[in-house]
């Protein structure tokens, strides 16, 4: 397993690559690190693929921007076609988790020829690659599920809770929405808890303070299909993203593939490996 800082446009990305072989990019999502994809970068690298995944901007050894708009929709895609470009792949497999799905939508959408083969889990495409609506109509209409967003809106709020107590603020997110609460050792959950202390979490919910402007970006893409071969991953005990959310999305992906996980929480790649690497490589592998 090698760790590499990669120039892609104007940001530097912390970036963990294993094996040799087709290139597959794992992305990852809120509040996560490359570290996630821990159990997928042997898997994937023993199957005779070259797995790659990268810290997004605003987290572990990546750069973060202070402005929020450096966190819109359209740089976070840029950084995964600059890291591309960067490691002079013209084409690769793009795994997503979370945040990290509605990337790798937007890379699908925005620069599809990029794109061999594309996996999410957990988050649904459903023809609105930015992954969530206005923020007045979560208000109005999903705040039961989305009200952290909600939260998230007010400058200094999280970055405070977080600074008060960054073991709390992180364990009631983690555990929050897991289908096994201890899914982390104590070990594992040090390497992002002083990840985020040293770099802090305003980049991280920046993401965040992005949703209407992304919302305005994804406008004109509005029921875009996907062309490339599809895998979805629905986790059965997330709360946030329902399974149930699949159901009708063959009508933007005609090429998709559904394998869900009725055991799994939000964390489906750290709570199942095990299940999670058997789907990637039968789906992916040369």
């Amino acid at each position: 397993m090698e760790r590499l800082s990669i120039r892609s446009g104007s940001i530097t990305l912390g970036v963990t690559e294993q094996g040799v072989g087709p290139p597959v990019v794992l992305v990852h999502g809120f509040p996560e690190l490359a570290y996630s994809w821990r159990h997928q970068l042997p898997a994937l690298a023993e199957a005779g693929m070259r797995a790659i995944a990268y810290d997004q901007r605003g987290y572990g050894a990546s750069d973060k921007p202070e402005a929020v708009a450096a966190y819109r929709l359209d740089e976070l895609a840029a950084d995964l076609v600059g890291l591309l470009d960067a490691l002079e792949l013209e084409r690769a497999s793009i795994v997503g988790h979370d945040w990290g799905s509605i990337v790798a939508f937007a890379v699908a959408v925005l620069h599809p020829e990029r794109v061999e083969r594309l996996v999410s889990l957990n988050v649904p495409y459903r023809g609105w690659f930015c992954g969530f609506p206005t923020l007045d109509v979560i208000a109005a209409e999903l705040a039961d599920r989305f009200s952290y967003v909600l939260d998230f809106q007010e400058p200094g709020k999280a970055e405070a809770a977080f600074a008060a107590d960054p073991d709390r603020w992180l364990r009631r997110i983690y555990e929050g929405v897991a289908a096994d609460p201890g899914f982390l050792t104590d070990e594992e959950f040090a390497v992002y808890r002083d990840a985020f202390v040293a770099g802090g979490i305003a980049g991280p919910v920046a993401y965040y303070r992005n949703i209407d402007a992304n919302a305005a970006l994804a406008a004109p893409y509005a029921d875009a299909e996907l062309t490339m071969p599809t895998l979805v991953i629905p986790a059965g005990r997330d709360p946030v993203l329902p399974a149930s959310l699949v159901e009708g999305m063959e009508r933007w992906v005609p090429d998709l593939r559904v394998e869900p996980i009725p055991a799994s929480g939000h964390w489906t790649q750290q709570e199942r490996p095990g299940d999670v690497n058997r789907i990637l490589v039968e789906f992916l592998a040369p």
